[in-house]
């Protein structure tokens, strides 16, 4: 019976990077997945393929829409095949990079779907139904999540899509309605907005990005509504009647009240993710998952002797990065050494245009645990390089402890902000008072002073341009 010493069920983020990390700490490891191509759910149909279709479909937009404004006058067309296209080979590219990496760390791919069949095996069936039991010292459970379903709407992948279809649709819909204002449903809606569909929200809550800074939220939702999307919030969708040329929904008030029905070419279902911890075999070893699925677990560890789970089967944010880190630590805890995770500071973003990043707490959350906290504020309007590159939409907010002036929390909106959010992790990680960063230089002219500005302003002296 081949044997290891950690065995990694599924090939996503979480997976995938505790299987490298357990190589190199020089631990026999094997990952089994039972996609024809490693990277999961946010690789393969997830996180990956959707950033470059926003990335492809914002081009598009600002060809049509704002080249002018710069003295450059072009007519572009839309060849939807060629930037699907380019999207796959992208996607191909980076999973044949995984692959590269587990050769690479010794790690072996076992290619089939995965059950644990008692304490230290696991079974594995692969594609042609061939079950072959393995040994391990430590089973780690990473099989990530899936799709909500919601009752009266059954996915069909051609008129009612999930995310993963709505990545790949053989049209721009004339109208498309996206069933959840989350981040998924945001971030896919605005792909096909930019490349001309129609495209009406429907959300059950009164709000927008569950979850979120309301403050930012709401300028998020006025962002979206000025670009052309409609909301229709407080309300349910009940029924889905499909035809060849698209959907007829049924649409109530969530408070209760009259129906109404609205048509679209497509809809999205995007209403959340469910943890994916079907026919794992985990009643072999006693783990008993709660009511939605998730499995409990204290530093990784399930109430089973050497069975581990991350990312996205245990609490916490669905978030790719999440489970990267959970996955490092959980394996540097089975090697025998101090794998530790901040879940105070994982951010977390909206890919809209414009972006919205965070991290830490929210204003909503410091008044309900009564922590006495001051604002900095900076909006992009008064920073020169976002004015002269004509993006001066959003702001940047730090909550900071209105006693020690530690930062407590971070709130952006506006472009690019993901790949600014970082600087404010680093800092939280260490620790770092607002004044910390307002006394630290910052290049100009650029779009990271509004980071600097904002924290300047938590005590008063911010200078604007």
């Amino acid at each position: 019976m081949p044997s290891y010493d950690v065995i990694i069920i599924g090939g996503g983020p979480g997976g995938y990077n505790g299987a490298i990390r357990a190589g190199q700490l020089g631990l026999t490891v094997a990952c089994v997945e039972k996609r024809e191509t490693l990277g999961g759910t946010c690789l393969n149909v997830g996180c990956i393929p959707s950033k470059s279709l926003l990335h492809a479909s914002e081009l598009f937009e600002l060809a049509g829409k704002d080249f002018a404004g710069f003295g450059i006058d072009v007519t572009p067309t839309l060849n939807l095949p060629v930037m699907m296209k380019q999207k796959v080979d992208s996607v191909g590219q980076l999973t044949k990079g995984v692959e590269f990496l587990f050769k690479k760390n010794k790690v072996d791919w076992i290619k089939g779907a995965a059950r644990i069949a008692g304490a230290g095996q696991v079974e594995v069936t692969d594609a042609a139904g061939v079950k072959t039991i393995y040994e391990a010292k430590s089973i780690v459970i990473a099989t990530g999540s899936r799709p909500t379903p919601l009752p009266g709407v059954d996915v069909d992948q051609r008129r009612i899509v999930d995310s993963t279809g709505a990545l790949g649709l053989p049209e721009v819909p004339g109208h498309l309605v996206v069933i959840g204002a989350g981040i998924i449903g945001l971030e896919l809606g605005s792909v096909w907005r930019r490349l001309g569909a129609k495209v009406t929200v429907v959300e059950f809550l009164d709000h927008i990005t569950p979850g979120i800074d309301s403050e930012t939220a709401k300028t998020l939702q006025r962002s979206l509504t000025k670009q052309g999307v409609t909301f229709k919030l407080g309300t349910k969708v009940t029924a889905a009647k499909t035809a060849k040329t698209g959907v007829d929904l049924t649409l109530e008030p969530a408070a209760g009240g009259a129906a109404e029905s609205l048509s679209a070419d497509y809809v999205l279902v995007a209403i959340g993710r469910q943890p994916y911890t079907d026919d794992l075999g985990l009643d072999t070893v006693g783990v008993v998952p709660d009511r939605r699925g998730f499995i409990e677990t204290d530093h990784f560890r399930t109430n089973a002797p050497g069975v581990f789970a991350i990312g996205d089967v245990t609490h916490g944010p669905m978030l790719a990065h999440k489970a990267e880190d959970e996955a490092v630590a959980c394996i540097e805890i089975i090697a025998g050494k101090a794998g530790h995770v901040n879940y105070d500071i994982i951010p977390g973003v909206v890919y809209t245009y414009p972006e919205v990043a965070t991290v830490g707490k929210t204003e909503e959350e410091l008044k309900a645990a009564a922590v006495a906290y001051k604002i900095g504020k900076f909006p992009f309007t008064a920073n020169s390089r976002a004015k002269v590159n004509h993006e001066a939409e959003g702001f940047v907010k730090v909550l900071a402890d209105a006693t020690t002036d530690r930062i407590l929390g971070v709130h952006m909106i506006g472009p690019d902000v993901s790949e600014m959010i970082g600087e404010y992790c680093v800092a939280m990680e260490f620790a770092a008072s607002s004044e910390d960063i307002a006394r630290t230089c910052h290049p100009h002219p650029t779009r990271s002073e509004a980071l600097r500005q904002a924290a300047m302003g938590v005590e008063g002296w911010t200078m604007q341009a």
